[in-house]
């Protein structure tokens, strides 16, 4: 798929934005170059490849395949805000998160058992022209108590693809029946105290504007 870039002079990422472009970098080992595009067209690119597929990007002319390394949002509003592009070559490995998509309807579904799924993504090594759109992942047959792991993903993967997380980690688990617990009756001299509940903080965005 393609997409189109300018070289981007010296200004302000603010007054890009207003102009409805995004401030981006294409770059590679040998390459570091600033750019724009516009945002309504990435967004659509992005939407339909994602950041496991190769675009076209088209700078002044000049293509390069890339994909997309970081995306900075803004949190707030949760728009972009700055792209990574990599430019890959052909005969250097590139490290890509692919989606695993899952198919099927679980057996064990049908005794109450309940599906938690722990990961949606596979991060992995592997040759620009091997990478795979996505891993499906057929979960119809596990029945209550029965996990796949990713080393469950290796046989849906490129044979020149290298596995970069652990393959011990649950990918799916089905789990039993939440049990229902009775409340106890709490007479009028027993006192409650508050529940406490944690916050959890958000993850850093990966990308940083130049």
């Amino acid at each position: 798929m393609k997409l189109e870039a300018t070289v981007r002079e010296a200004g302000s990422a603010a007054a890009l934005r207003q102009q409805g472009r995004l401030p981006a970098i294409v770059y590679n080992k040998s390459l570091n170059v600033t750019i724009s595009i516009d945002e309504r067209s990435f967004d659509r690119v992005f939407r339909e490849q994602g950041s496991s597929n190769l675009i076209d990007l088209e700078v002044d002319g000049e293509v390069h395949q890339v994909i997309v390394k970081a995306v900075q949002m803004n949190k707030r509003q949760r728009v972009a805000q700055h792209i990574d592009f990599f430019a890959v070559t052909a005969d250097e490995p590139v490290t890509i998160y692919v989606p695993i998509e899952l198919s099927g309807t679980p057996a064990g579904v049908k005794d109450g058992g309940e599906l938690d799924v722990q990961r949606r993504e596979l991060h992995i090594s592997v040759l620009p022209r091997f990478i795979p759109e996505e891993l499906a992942l057929d979960i119809s047959g596990l029945t209550i108590g029965d996990s796949l792991h990713v080393r469950d993903l290796r046989p849906l993967l490129p044979a020149e693809a290298e596995i970069l997380d652990d393959l011990d980690l649950a990918v799916v688990t089905l789990v039993p029946p939440r049990l229902m617990v009775e409340e106890e009756e709490v007479t009028d001299e027993e006192e409650l105290e508050p529940e406490v509940i944690g916050e959890h903080e958000g993850e850093d965005d990966e990308a940083g504007e130049d």
